[in-house]
């Protein structure tokens, strides 16, 4: 018994073979159903029982030997996880026989069969070969049928068996090459079953279940899902009878077999695989994706690994052998049912340069412009093959096992087409081949590392759970939190609000002291300084100065600074907005004080070191070059700037990418500290904190801290007025992304304190918001479309002024329909409106994650921040919910009838959408 396994390097794969004959009369028989004939090639017919099973005959009087091969189309690739290996274990149970036939294999012992099996990721066989005799040819058979229904599959037997077959394991794991070339397999496969070796995981045979291979069994050892071959010499008509007497009593099984959907994807990028072992020599090998062994294509790379590595006259002997860096080299094309691999390699000894080996071996197969493929090396490599194939077809012995790679690959007649393609091969065809598949983005290369005393981290198994939580207490301090009360009325009661002066500013204040889960403490506040005019060409530096801040002083280093804020068990975050510093910290009630201290002190300290600025610059020019090729990125930029109506250098305007490059190119840390020395000061602070905290003490902290800044220049809230926006329509084109994006926005004007607000914000909730809006059903539910579809309404709390926005992604080829959809939906709910029904649960809905947000405590930070620049409380917010609770339908479709004019929008278009057709129109091509 034995699984299939990559070849040795300096052997060639065997070949497939196919011997056809005439059909034969079939005299008729009792009862039974004759088999039908189906294929009649070269000397091989093809017959089908009704149950299914398929029969090839084969006869060949020229010499005395019989052989008998039953192919099931099952193997590696159709087992389940946690299940590897179970094709090749019920292959070596097989053989421990039936109730009939208890011991098969001293059976065959006795009757001089050379008998055995083998798995491959396609199937299973089982075959034999003898001295031509009808009544050995009967019993064969006879057990053959019996197998395919009765194997007793016991407890006992699998217990012996696994061991063998972890003996087997084991020894492959001392064979360096097979071991990197399962590895290497491995990892150029991502999702299907070829990536698993055909033996098995360990820890799967170790949990294999006599049931479970019972479950294997009965599934696929069943008449149509096997082909049985019979070649030699035999009396084809009283075969044909004796198969149909012995296999038409097992009943076609009622189940369906369906090909598992997982396609691997194109691979993107060169893999690696080192392995690192005791003993040996150094080993390097390539490995790259090819075709199933029925397409045309494969037959060309089968003929090229032979060209490529022929000794002594193939490029890789040539420059690897002749040249000192390899002691011997390989190549062959693995043959399979789905795309499967070509491998390369070459065994070099311990003295020779094994990254110079490898970068030959690359080069050699990636640059066939160097090292072109020659008429005369086709030549040579054709009549080779036709020579192994004529052997093959010579030998009815092989021949008949060798059926079983050809019906694994599709159908036994391939094997006769891959022989008139070899026949009708260019130049050209292989040439081409060999540009279109061998390609470092395609590779996957391999490297053995012979090492004395290799490192190995401890293999690790799951701990006792039980065992290791049976007197776990916890911490017998913990006490729990007292309730809290979080309704706009409590909220506002318990807040207090105060404006510290001082002499240069003022300092606006809003503290919630409240009970918090871990004695938590979360802090908000802005430093608002200058104005729009001050702020031009300022937008890429302020950004800067404000991430910086944390990164260095002149006392302390980056590292050091965060070593401080861990100390501190907290979190301190730096953020620019127009012309405001926002900064937000959290931490334990015990630290706050020194935390909050802290972050003034880094904002007035801070150096911005030289290095630090290099890699800040490095860092976000490295992600702005990646949002240059994202669908989404490139959407996003193009819509902003269509609506952009502000000058170059204004704060507000919208750069291209290349300008924004530009713009932090120019960043230096003079600039920086010009900018902090000028802007980040005292005079207009806002500060919001909720949590568990001395209010007094953090009052005393801010005026100690702030009272000796230097005054920043008056603030003026840089305004965003609304501006009408002409619609348009952009298509961008991004290769290679399998994804893509639609954008749409239109601008609104009102202002989120206008009368009309609540219902447009139910309206948009409705329509596109949530996993059960409009367009999320449609979309996404009903069509299957996009993974995500949503809108959302922005408008200004300062100024009648906002923007309605939808983004859907989606597969390029989907463009038109996903857009036809989009409309279709937005039009029928202007049109219609949305149900009582669909109102109800909206407000719900609304109302209740409004509540959930307010049990945050860094929404309400947040939130206080914000309405500290509003003179507003969460008296604004009940009264808000209240106008939500109030909504009737007919006031929300009006609303949404007077603001959401979809021909007004601008819509932009992300994707690979060339890209996709072309692959689209390919895969429809037969």
């Amino acid at each position: 018994m034995r699984h299939r396994q990559p070849l040795s390097p300096y052997i060639t794969l065997i070949l497939l073979s196919f011997f056809l004959f005439m059909s034969l009369p079939i005299p008729a028989t009792g009862a039974l159903t004759q088999p039908a004939q189906i294929h009649s090639i070269e000397g091989i017919t093809e017959y089908e029982l009704d149950n299914g099973l398929r029969v090839l005959l084969a006869p060949d009087q020229s010499k005395p030997t019989t052989t008998v091969n039953m192919t099931y189309l099952v193997g590696s690739r159709h087992e389940q996880y946690g299940r590897t290996g179970m094709a090749h274990l019920l292959e070596h149970l097989m053989f421990r026989g039936t109730p009939n036939t208890p011991n098969a294999l001293a059976e065959f012992s006795k009757r001089g069969l050379q008998a055995n099996g083998s798995t491959s990721a396609d199937r299973t066989n089982y075959y034999a070969s003898f001295a031509s005799d009808p009544e050995t040819l009967q019993w064969y058979l006879t057990w053959q049928a019996d197998a395919m229904r009765n194997a007793s599959i016991q407890e006992e037997d699998l217990n012996a068996e696994r061991s063998i077959v972890l003996n087997e394991l084991e020894r492959g794991e001392n064979n360096p090459f097979r071991t990197l070339t399962e590895k290497m397999r491995s990892t150029a496969y991502q999702w299907h079953n070829y990536r698993n070796s055909t033996i098995g995981a360990r820890s799967d045979l170790d949990a294999m279940q006599a049931s479970e291979l019972r479950d294997f069994y009965d599934r696929y050892y069943q008449p149509d899902n096997a082909v049985l071959v019979v070649a030699g010499k035999f009396e084809p008509a009283q075969t044909l009878n004796l198969i149909n007497e012995l296999f038409s009593t097992i009943p076609r099984p009622e189940r369906s077999l369906t090909e598992a959907p997982t396609v691997e994807p194109q691979q993107d990028g060169e893999r690696q695989v080192i392995l690192e072992r005791s003993g040996g020599m150094p080993f390097i090998a390539a490995t790259y994706h090819i075709p199933a062994a029925s397409s045309e294509q494969y037959i060309l790379l089968d003929i090229a690994a032979g060209i490529l590595a022929d000794s002594p006259s193939g490029p890789l002997y040539k420059e690897l052998v002749e040249n000192n860096l390899a002691t011997g080299v390989f190549g062959f094309a693995m043959a399979h049912h789905h795309p499967g691999l070509i491998f390369f390699g070459a065994q070099l000894n311990d003295t020779m340069d094994t990254a110079k080996a490898q970068q030959t071996l690359h080069e050699v197969l990636e640059q066939s412009a160097k090292h072109p493929i020659t008429q005369e090396q086709l030549d040579r490599a054709k009549n080779n093959w036709l020579t192994q194939w004529d052997e093959l077809f010579a030998s009815t012995e092989q021949m008949g096992i060798g059926l079983s790679e050809a019906i694994a690959s599709g159908d036994w007649r391939l094997f006769f087409l891959e022989r008139d393609r070899v026949k009708n091969i260019t130049l050209q065809d292989v040439q081409q081949a060999v540009q279109t598949y061998l390609l470092a983005s395609n590779r996957t290369s391999g490297l053995y590392k012979p090492t004395n005393n290799p490192q190995r981290a401890p293999f690790e198994t799951i701990p006792d759970i039980v065992q290791l939580l049976k007197d776990y207490k916890g911490d017998p301090s913990f006490t729990q939190t007292d309730a809290f009360d979080s309704s706009p009325e409590n909220i506002d009661k318990l807040t207090r609000l105060e404006v510290i002066q001082l002499p240069n500013g003022t300092i606006s204040t809003a503290m919630l002291v409240k009970p918090t889960r871990g004695n938590r403490v979360q802090a908000d506040y802005k430093i608002q300084f200058a104005n729009a005019q001050a702020m031009e060409n300022m937008a890429s530096l302020s950004a800067a100065a404000a991430s910086l801040l944390d990164n260095g002083t002149a006392t302390m280093s980056r590292q050091e600074i965060q070593d401080r804020i861990d100390a501190l068990q907290g979190s301190i975050h730096y953020g620019i907005s127009g012309n405001r510093l926002i900064v937000s910290l959290s931490t334990h009630k015990k630290h706050f004080p020194e935390l909050l201290q802290f972050s003034l002190e880094l904002i007035q300290q801070a150096n911005y070191p030289q290095k630090e600025v290099d890699e800040y610059k490095e860092r976000v020019i490295t992600s702005v070059r990646n949002a240059m090729t994202e669908p989404g990125a490139l959407a996003n930029n193009t819509l902003s700037r269509h609506s952009n109506v502000w000058p170059k250098g204004d704060i507000r305007y919208v750069p291209t990418y290349e300008e924004l490059i530009k713009n932090i190119q120019a960043i230096n840390p003079k600039a920086l500290r010009e900018f902090q020395n000028n802007f980040f000061g005292a005079g207009d602070i806002d500060v919001a904190i909720v949590g568990d905290f001395d209010p007094q003490q953090i009052r005393s902290i801010l005026e100690d801290s702030l009272k000796s800044w230097k005054q920043a220049p008056g603030y003026d809230r840089i305004d965003m007025p609304y501006h009408a926006v002409k619609a348009a329509s952009f298509t961008i084109e991004t290769p290679d992304k399998s994804n893509a994006v639609y954008m749409a926005r239109l601008p609104i004007k009102l202002q989120n304190d206008h009368p009309d607000y609540p219902a447009l914000f139910m309206a948009n909730y409705l329509l596109g918001a949530t996993e059960t809006s409009r367009l999320w059903t449609r979309i996404r539910t009903q069509e299957g479309l996009s993974y995500s579809i949503r809108s959302s309404l922005n408008v200004s709390s300062f100024e009648p002024s906002g923007t309605w926005s939808l983004q859907a992604i989606y597969s390029p080829t989907e463009k038109e329909r996903i857009k036809s959809l989009i409309d279709e939906t937005i039009q029928t709910t202007l049109k219609e409106g949305f149900t009582e029904q669909e109102l109800s649960d909206g407000i719900r809905s609304v109302l209740n994650l409004r509540s959930l947000a307010r049990s945050q405590d860094s929404v309400l930070s947040s939130t206080w921040l914000k309405y500290l620049a509003l003179d507003r409380s969460f008296e604004w917010n009940k009264k808000f919910e209240e106008a939500i609770q109030n909504l009737t339908t007919a006031e929300v479709h009006q609303v949404m009838k007077t603001y959401l004019k979809p021909e007004n929008m601008s819509e932009a278009f992300a994707g690979d959408f060339v890209g996709k057709t072309n692959k689209a129109t390919q895969q429809e091509e037969p």
